[in-house]
């Protein structure tokens, strides 16, 4: 049901989104510091409502369809508030760019397996790309100045957010690989026998 817990949680992720945006368009310290707590709280739901609907056995078919759903939509959101108010520090923009690419084809990919009654199951190597996806994102939304709010301006919070936003880019490269592979592995098998002998 809509309304179980795990989906409520997937819900939230896509309800934080116009919060986010508000977040960065305000462009005052504590504001860029907000936004990187809502980001962050948003992605840690992406675990949980994944774990207790495995835990209580309340997998659904609307939980399914909504999750990678909501991950894209937050993602995606996150990148263009970066990329439209100049948040993407020297060449980040490029990783950026192949991160969506990404999203966008394994989009397509789960949508056409889906028709073939194919799952496209989450890798560890994914997993970990998720990881470093969503800890650059949270960074790169802080910024200086929203380090600046709780004292963390020692630290050079755009190059590590940076580095990881390559790293994630990277990972986006290889898994996004793995999954176009699979895609074509199960595109021909289902591809029609070539006519065979003369009519």
């Amino acid at each position: 049901m809509p309304t179980d817990l795990p989906n409520l949680l997937t819900l939230s992720r896509i309800f934080a989104i116009p919060l986010l945006v508000l977040c960065v368009a305000i462009r005052e310290p504590w504001a860029d510091f907000a936004a990187c707590v809502v980001f962050s709280v948003a992605g840690i739901t992406d675990y949980f409502d994944g774990k207790i609907a495995r835990d209580r056995k309340i997998v659904s078919d609307f939980g399914r369809m909504l999750d990678p759903i909501a991950d894209k939509l937050l993602v995606g959101a996150a990148l263009m508030l970066l990329a439209g108010f100049d948040r993407l520090p020297h060449w980040s923009l490029l990783p950026a760019i192949v991160i969506l690419l990404r999203e966008i084809l394994v989009s397509g990919l789960r949508e056409y397996l889906a028709g073939l009654n194919v799952g496209l199951p989450v890798t560890s190597l994914a997993k970990w790309k998720t990881g470093f996806q969503m800890g650059a994102l949270g960074t790169l939304l802080a910024g200086e100045t929203g380090a600046r709010v709780i004292g963390l301006d020692f630290l050079p919070v755009e190059l590590i957010g940076e580095i990881m936003l390559w790293t994630a880019a990277a990972l986006t490269l290889v898994t996004g690989w793995d999954y176009w592979l699979a895609g074509l592995h199960h595109a021909a098998r289902e591809s029609p026998e070539p006519p065979t002998g003369r009519p």
